[in-house]
């Protein structure tokens, strides 16, 4: 007889972020190794079924993938309350049906989107070292900080000193992500590259 292997049930549980709006969802399992946002529908429809999924609630405004969970930025008209249980069973659902995450492929296509950019951008070579310090920078003590509360945060352009950075998940809209931004960010990437003069956030 053949042995048949058991499936370990979804087990999820919520975190507060630093974000009243946005919620994180975690997960005993693997849910997307990387970081994928999704702010609209369009980009969810063409990369992430599951997203789309959860965009199809009235009070799902952003849906943000990295490794074991997923953080949901709602509605302001709707209270964690009256959707929370709702969402995390909506959730459970998904996952637990072997649903698909993120196509694969996304990153990849991300990764182009952001190469464009920076071509776009005409940097010289010596702006080139500092773009690349300042995404070392980023990816090495930032991110790692960030993500800790459900957010991420991406390097978006360099010009005339000022970093322009874009905030996701749980980052965006957060009252105290500006605080971070100045306190912290801003204050690092002074001290280790004398050129950066500022550093400024969009929201994702």
């Amino acid at each position: 007889m053949e042995k048949q292997t058991v499936k370990n049930p979804v087990m999820i549980y919520t975190e507060q972020t630093p974000n009243p709006e946005t919620l994180k969802f975690v997960m005993n399992r693997m849910l997307y190794k990387g970081t994928a946002d999704f702010r609209e529908e369009e980009l969810a429809k063409e990369w992430s079924p599951m997203a789309t999924h959860l965009f199809a609630n009235p009070y799902v405004k952003g849906v943000y993938f990295c490794n074991n969970y997923v953080t949901v930025t709602k509605e302001f008209n709707f209270t964690w309350e009256d959707i929370m249980l709702r969402l995390k069973e909506d959730i459970k659902k998904y996952v637990d049906g072997d649903g698909i995450v993120v196509k694969d492929g996304f990153a990849d296509a991300m990764e182009q989107l952001e190469e464009r950019r920076g071509e776009d951008q005409g940097y010289s070579d010596d702006e080139k070292e500092i773009v690349k310090k300042i995404k070392e920078l980023i990816n090495t003590y930032v991110k790692p900080a960030v993500e800790m509360d459900g957010g991420n945060i991406e390097f978006k352009s360099f010009r005339e000193g000022i970093v322009t950075v874009v905030l996701q998940g749980a980052c965006s809209g957060c009252p105290s992500s500006t605080q971070t931004l100045k306190g912290g960010i801003e204050g690092m990437m002074k001290r280790m590259i004398p050129q950066v003069k500022e550093v400024v956030a969009e929201m994702g």
